[in-house]
């Protein structure tokens, strides 16, 4: 439908039966601070979130702040995470993050959107993660799997890359939305709309979604 008058109103049935389902909907990464909530989401790469919750205690216990990351050996690091999966690739962004912090920030994760994705390991969507979930500021719509998937089978765009498909939700959601409409589209897609199998029977959306690509 795109970003026109209709696919507005598309877009506002969708936002409020989810709302209605998800009263609640929350950031499933545990996390006590903005720098736990980054180094988590680094971690929740090509990783569920269960894992990086099972893991992240030791981590954060032993990494407090900025600068123990930044000061530690990249090996004993990429130990402490392993079991998230592509721990090589995470141990370097972490340590690049923090060592980022430390030089430019004070150790402080900021409130910046441009700052955020200036550092190493930062792409927009974790820092629209860091932002909404950690500071409660509204820069953006997160995109990730579960977005991505739900977005087109909603028909809420047609786009498969995650910038355009953030614009398009952009428009169509309202700011004021946008941090709760992520966690409330990443659960659905946890919970209901999954890619292979999804349950449209249980699906609070079920007659309003065309369910473009689903059985095909």
């Amino acid at each position: 439908m795109g970003t026109t008058a209709e696919g507005r109103r598309h877009a506002a049935k969708i936002i409020r039966r989810l709302a209605r389902a998800y009263p609640d909907a929350r950031c499933s990464l545990d996390f006590r601070n903005p720098l736990e909530l980054a180094i988590a989401t680094i971690l929740s790469a090509q990783c569920t979130d269960k894992r990086v919750n099972l893991v992240t205690p030791n981590v954060f216990a032993k990494y407090p702040t900025a600068a123990d990351y930044a000061t530690a050996p990249l090996e004993e690091l990429e130990k402490d995470i392993q079991s998230t999966g592509f721990y090589r690739n995470k141990a370097k962004s972490i340590k690049g993050f923090c060592q980022g912090l430390v030089e430019e920030h004070g150790g402080m994760v900021p409130r910046d959107l441009d700052a955020l994705v200036k550092l190493p390991g930062i792409g927009r969507k974790t820092a629209n993660v860091i932002l909404g979930t950690a500071y409660g500021i509204a820069t953006g719509v997160v995109v990730d799997t579960h977005v991505t998937r739900l977005s087109r089978r909603m028909d809420l765009t047609k786009k498969k890359d995650a910038v355009k498909i953030e614009r398009d939700l952009m428009d169509l959601v309202p700011q004021k939305e946008w941090i709760a409409f992520s966690h409330r589209m990443i659960l659905h897609g946890r919970n209901v709309c999954a890619a292979r199998k999804p349950l449209c029977g249980e699906c609070t959306v079920a007659d309003v979604c065309p369910r473009i690509g689903v059985g095909q």
